[in-house]
């Protein structure tokens, strides 16, 4: 893991780094070093978005201000990472399908299928760099991904033993009823009661889905990229429960 810049504000220190051709940012509050192990959250970010979409940012200072560690890559063909000629092709068949009226879900479980087996790989690499580190050390780890970072961070909870806990969301259960079925760990998962991407009854269907014995469904009012801020909050709260 190669650091290429540092700033610390308001009690946060943020550092991008390169791991591999893997491009992401580690929070950790300031003066850190020493203090391990720490609970590391992992963020996954949405489609079409990267490592430091201002949502994802927001979230991930939030998290460090509370003593998390908190880290976020780009995704396979996302960000600062290329992109090749077949995810360019998917992604035009995707947006094509969705303008003829075909089933989003359908579409949008081929690109995240497409991506999830790389970035499973990446986060497993990432996780085990950034546990190295002495401001983090091998803690408890946590999970939190909405739109595509739920179609990614699923088949990756449902791979890695280490993921203890999960904010999961704004998906279907397209493509990931198997994966879904082999997650156990305590979830919260966030439903747009409007959401004009993600069919509700789809939603609800990956819910139900998932094996945790201890899951809760935060629905809210509005369309898809409208999640009331207060969520982030809840959020930290149940990871606070799960990992502290």
């Amino acid at each position: 893991m190669r650091f290429t810049s540092q700033t610390s504000s308001d009690g946060v220190t943020e550092q991008f780094f390169t791991l591999d051709e893997i491009p992401g940012v580690l929070w950790t509050p300031e003066a850190a070093r020493g203090t391990r192990p720490r609970p590391l959250i992992l963020l996954g970010h949405g489609g079409r978005q990267h490592k430091t979409a201002p949502g994802t940012v927001t979230r991930a200072r939030h998290y460090a201000a509370a003593g998390f560690a908190v880290v976020a890559i780009d995704a396979p063909h996302h960000g600062d990472r290329p992109k090749d000629e077949e995810f360019g092709r998917i992604a035009a068949e995707m947006r094509a399908g969705m303008a003829a009226g075909e089933d989003p879900g359908t579409l949008v479980a081929g690109m995240h299928n497409y991506l999830a087996g790389q970035a499973v790989a990446d986060w497993q690499a990432v996780l085990t760099a950034v546990q190295r580190l002495d401001q983090v050390g091998d803690g408890p780890v946590g999970y939190c991904g909405m739109s595509m970072g739920c179609g990614l961070g699923i088949p990756l909870i449902a791979a890695e033993p280490r993921i203890r806990a999960a904010v999961l969301g704004l998906l279907g259960v397209h493509g990931l009823a198997e994966d879904a079925a082999r997650i156990t760990v305590p979830v919260q998962f966030l439903v747009q009661w409007d959401d004009q991407m993600v069919p509700r009854d789809q939603s609800l269907a990956l819910f139900d889905a998932l094996a945790s014995a201890e899951k809760t469904l935060h629905a809210n009012p509005g369309k898809h990229g409208e999640v009331p801020s207060f969520e982030v909050d809840g959020s930290l709260r149940f990871f606070a429960r799960h990992l502290n």
